[in-house]
């Protein structure tokens, strides 16, 4: 078993910046890709940024040069900086990471996060 926990969101003006964490517990050294996803209100879940456990990163085209996704495995943490914010970032973000068997994988609850214009 794995449990998240996330932090780090808030009210932000535009053109601001936030960092999310993610602190993982349970199982973690299971643990392969790193992630997070957004949910507006009436919007399909977008996958916002990935980081496998050899440190490759991948980002959705909406927030590609304006976030940077990283990981402390030794802290077993995953971080979302998100910089030059748009208020259509406003969205609950949620954490997860993909077990080493292919098959389970593991959601934090989310913060939120307000980007006002």
């Amino acid at each position: 078993q794995v449990q998240l926990v996330e932090s780090g969101g808030g009210l932000v003006q535009a053109g601001g910046s936030l960092r999310l964490s993610c602190v993982v517990s349970g199982s973690t050294f299971q643990i392969t890709t790193m992630g997070w996803y957004r949910q507006a209100p009436s919007k399909q879940r977008e996958l916002v940024a990935t980081i496998r456990i050899d440190g490759n990163t991948r980002y959705a085209d909406s927030v590609k040069g304006r976030s940077t996704i990283s990981r402390d495995n030794a802290k077993n943490t995953v971080y979302l900086e998100m910089n030059s914010l748009l208020p259509e970032d406003t969205a609950v973000y949620c954490c997860y990471v993909n077990m080493r068997n292919g098959r389970d994988n593991y959601w934090g609850q989310g913060t939120q996060v307000t980007v006002s214009s």
